[in-house]
């Protein structure tokens, strides 16, 4: 499994990227991951044949995700296999049944949940995820809402699942990227609206700063 989801450090990923000289930016500034939306319905969209004029050049020198709202398998499928991206982010309501032909045939994949109460994270390990992602509860919108939950929850959920890398999403900055790592200890912190100065444009004052956060809180 690539070091991004090791859970004993916080790794960043800055997700929502559309534009190819962003993504540049972002490997020449040491991020290890990077996220690209596929569901057509968000702000920070990027269509797969865009994706797919630059992507498969960064292979190895960035964990590229794609992240999918319920979308078709096939779909899902056929980004891996084209090696367009390493892993496949279930931000939408996909049903453990949905996600077990991924873990059976060894495609990593980061399911989100949207946390809205400890209840919200019942069940998890059915999923066979390779990670899981904590974000804010977005009926609807599927996060990047750049809204918070309650981290004392995740954090419990980490101290009872040492082993599972757990992401941290919703409303992270650099105000308070240092808390989060702190107190929740996540394998990585992952950033939409907290790294962007428009949806879609990246502002790598604000990813810098975060990067610095994340550092000092090791």
């Amino acid at each position: 499994m690539h070091h991004f989801f090791h859970p004993s450090t916080t790794s960043l990923k800055v997700c929502g990227v559309t534009l190819e000289s962003d993504a540049h930016q972002l490997v020449a500034e040491g991020i290890t991951a990077l996220g690209v939306n596929f569901w057509p319905k968000s702000k920070r969209y990027l269509p797969p044949v865009d994706a797919a004029k630059f992507l498969p050049a960064l292979k190895e020198k960035i964990l590229r995700v794609g992240v999918f709202v319920n979308a078709p398998t096939q779909e899902v499928l056929s980004l891996l296999k084209e090696d367009i991206i390493d892993v496949a982010q279930f931000h939408g309501d996909e049903t453990p049944e949905y996600c077990a032909p991924f873990a059976e045939n060894g495609h990593p994949f980061i399911r989100a949940i949207g946390v809205k109460n400890a209840d919200s994270l019942t069940n998890i390990h059915d999923y066979q995820a390779s990670a899981i992602l904590l974000d804010a509860h977005a009926p609807g919108v599927y996060g990047g809402t750049g809204d918070t939950f309650d981290w004392n929850l995740a954090r419990t959920f980490i101290s009872k699942n040492p082993t599972l890398p757990v992401l941290l999403a919703g409303g992270i900055t650099a105000e308070n990227a240092a808390e989060a790592t702190t107190l929740v200890h996540p394998a990585a912190l992952d950033l939409a609206s907290g790294s962007e100065s428009t949806p879609g444009i990246k502002d790598f004052d604000k990813i810098r700063a975060i990067q610095a956060a994340i550092s000092t809180a090791q």
